[in-house]
């Protein structure tokens, strides 16, 4: 916080240099990503805000950081409130903050950062908006990192169940049947899966950041650092990549003119399509080719997320039991560090597929709080604990959110209430059986319901796709208020997470992955679909007022319970497993 005036004094020099009068710095890197590599953490950099979502907007006079609700209060103790005004992004959206503050100034942006579609509601306010040439955060950043440069691998078909070339030949013919030349791809993820490759260049999710040109006869341009490219990689590639390095991206967009050429606006920063149609090149705005097939996880796949659950679910359940006994001598990073040392038991375990939420008390409230040095709370008797964390395997990608009391006394009405509020709503989402073509727009309220019966709500979506050795948040369906006209699909994952928090007391999240499966009801012609549970660890039996769960909540709860127990016991040393058979029993069985 101590450097953030003199940062926010430095841009305003390179603004006026520049000749705009202000700036809107997103997030994200040039692939739009949510995690993103040190060299491109220009908004933390700037603000102090680490979350995973948000944006700046600086004027001559006055500036803001804006994110949504899992990050207000994250805001509130990261970002300097003297020289930064803290805004909701959904109370109050960076385009109406700026047209209400600079209506009558030159707004510049950086056209790599920012997809047409996120730019859109600044032009439709109507600001006189400027395409700079270069980003002005990156001039006062003096000791920027360095771009990663780790090694890109191999994804072993044992792994990724299909070959690239079948997937290639998918997109071609559908570029093909659309009279297109070509699709660009900046979503390092799309380009991961659509190659069956697998990097480290930026945290939690196993990316080589690239950028790839899909043509209609299945041929590949994928623009890479050449060294991050052995030779084994080269020829698990083969001859239909040709490789260039990332400073010929440009030329190789414009030797696409005058052909139709597909962007997705939405995923790809917006420069694309202004070199694209500054060239002479038709631009089709369509969706992400790669996204939907991605999303749908084939028979490989699901049956390593299954694996991948099993080996997680051991590591959750033996950190569970060591927290039962360890709960009020432990602190927030302690325990987040000893679950991941359970997850690292497992060879096969690649790392976190985020940074564990690890908040205990008033900074479970904090819905995406990440414990630090300064934040570090030791955990006290009689509070409520909240853990949300997830793995990276190479046959699967977990994350799970179990909440739990710390004892040794009874919690108290008013918290068990909140709790098992949020119980019957993910109970609710799980037990759902749905048309198939329903979106998750259409389930969400299944997961709130019993909360709003009782006035409470949360303030962020209920479900998120998972990837495959992937992005831990993937598209394109989710669960949510937000409407998204994306069916939910046979083969996608995607979790089921109710919350509530009270600020300043407790937070209470409850999450499990699902598998969409085919169901076997509904009438002839009618297809209905329903959720596989993949996730295996029990439900806090203290939290739980079993008086208010309905008889067909219970018998879900004590069959989920029965089946955690039955996959994860023999893998238990004995106390664990004594503690798990306790963990698991029936509900009204004491």
């Amino acid at each position: 916080m101590p450097q953030a005036p003199n940062r926010l004094d430095a841009l305003r020099a390179a603004l006026k240099q520049m000749g705009v009068d202000g700036f809107i710095l997103p997030r994200g890197d040039e692939h739009l990503g949510e995690y993103v590599a040190p060299c491109a953490e220009r908004l933390a950099w700037l603000t102090g805000f680490t979350g995973s979502a948000g944006m700046a907007a600086v004027l001559p006079d006055r500036a803001a950081v804006f994110s949504d609700g899992r990050y207000i209060t994250q805001m509130e103790q990261q970002v300097d409130g003297a020289a930064w005004e803290r805004r909701h992004l959904r109370e109050t959206p960076p385009a109406t903050w700026l047209a209400t503050h600079g209506a009558d100034r030159r707004i510049g942006y950086d056209p790599r950062l920012i997809s047409e579609s996120a730019l859109r509601p600044f032009i439709e306010a109507g600001l006189d908006l400027v395409s700079l040439p270069a980003n002005p955060v990156d001039r006062i950043w003096t000791d920027r990192p360095a771009p990663p440069r780790t090694p890109c691998v191999p994804q072993p078909l044992q792994w990724a169940g299909q070959d690239s070339h079948a997937k290639r030949a998918r997109i071609a013919e559908d570029l093909r049947e659309a009279g297109e030349a070509a699709v660009v791809l900046s979503d390092p993820a799309s380009i991961a899966w659509l190659l069956n490759i697998r990097g480290q260049d930026v945290p939690y999710t196993p990316l080589s950041l690239s950028f790839a040109i899909v043509h209609d006869d299945a041929r590949v341009t994928l623009l890479i650092a050449p060294e991050k490219v052995s030779a084994e990689t080269r020829a698990w590639l083969g001859a239909d990549i040709t490789l260039q390095p990332p400073h010929a991206l440009e030329d190789a967009l414009r030797a696409l003119a005058p052909a139709r050429v597909r962007v997705d606006p939405a995923s790809n920063a917006l420069w694309f399509i202004q070199t694209l149609e500054d060239a002479g090149a038709t631009v089709m705005r369509k969706g992400d080719p790669c996204l939907l097939p991605k999303a749908i996880k084939n028979p490989t796949e699901q049956e390593g997320s299954r694996h991948a659950h099993l080996v997680d679910g051991v590591a959750i359940c033996r950190f569970l039991h060591w927290l039962d006994e360890n709960a009020t001598r432990t602190a927030e990073l302690a325990a987040a560090t000893r679950l991941d040392q359970f997850r690292a038991a497992c060879p096969d375990y690649r790392g976190e597929s985020f940074p564990a939420i690890s908040g205990a008390g008033p900074n479970g409230a904090i819905i995406h709080y990440r414990v630090t040095p300064e934040t570090d709370r030791a955990l006290q008797p009689n509070e409520v604990y909240l853990i949300d964390s997830g793995g990276q395997y190479p046959f699967g990608t977990t994350d799970i959110t179990r909440t739990v009391w710390t004892g040794p006394d009874t919690p108290d009405d008013d918290v068990r209430n909140a709790f098992t509020r949020v119980l019957r709503g993910h109970i609710a989402l799980a037990r759902a059986r749905f048309p198939d073509g329903v979106t998750g727009h259409a389930l969400d309220a299944l997961a709130r319901h019993a909360l709003w019966a009782g006035g409470l709500d949360y303030d962020h979506g209920t479900g998120h796709g998972i990837g495959s050795y992937l992005s831990v948040h993937e598209g394109p369906a989710t669960i949510s208020p937000v409407f998204r006209p994306v069916p939910l699909q046979p083969g996608m994952i995607l979790s089921n997470e109710p919350g509530y928090y009270r600020p300043g007391a407790f937070g209470i999240r409850l999450e499990n992955l699902h598998l969409v499966q085919p169901s076997p009801i509904g009438e002839a012609g009618r297809r209905f679909l329903e959720f596989e549970i993949l996730t295996l660890a029990p439900f806090d039996r203290r939290l739980i007022d079993a008086a208010a769960l309905e008889g067909s909540e219970t018998a879900w709860l004590d069959s989920y319970h029965a089946r955690v127990f039955e996959r994860i016991a023999p893998h238990l040393d004995t106390p664990a497993r004594i503690w798990l058979k306790a963990a698991c029993a029936p509900l009204h069985a004491g």
